[in-house]
């Protein structure tokens, strides 16, 4: 894990969710995933936006690099998963059993949008990107 991305998962550790570090707030969630290789656990701070149906969309914009991040392969190979987010009454962070889902086609469009909504970020992510389609992830309650 980077020196960037551990220091925001101890901030959110730290706060009961919150991250002051980029503006985050309540939006960031950690994604723990398995290495679809080396079967090692892993943590990744990702931008959740919260679904109506309860669940959550991440994107794999990976700051805009040409090449996806490590994490979206590992939930191809494991989408059974679980996430830490802040709790309703904001006093701490809960463990939520997850299963994740890659959206495709207008779904993932759709998504995207969220995200480009959210950020104008993430529209130079995309730029950036070279052509890469940065993927949408549904992460549902199981």
């Amino acid at each position: 894990m980077s020196d960037f991305n551990e220091r925001i998962v101890d901030e959110f550790r730290a706060n009961a969710g919150r991250v002051e570090t980029g503006g985050f707030g309540t939006s960031l969630v950690l994604l723990h995933h398995t290495g679809a290789k080396s079967g090692i656990a892993r943590v990744s701070p990702v931008l959740g936006l919260r679904q109506n149906d309860g669940s959550l969309f991440i994107a794999a914009s990976k700051g805009g690099a040409p090449d996806h991040p490590a994490w979206l392969a590992n939930l191809r190979a494991h989408p059974e998963t679980s996430i830490e987010v802040p709790t309703t009454t904001g006093d701490g962070v809960q463990m939520i059993d997850v299963r994740a889902d890659i959206l495709t086609g207008a779904d993932r469009d759709a998504g995207w949008s969220q995200f480009l909504n959210r950020s104008p970020g993430f529209a130079h992510y995309e730029a950036k990107a070279g052509g890469r389609v940065i993927a949408v992830v549904r992460l549902s309650p199981r």
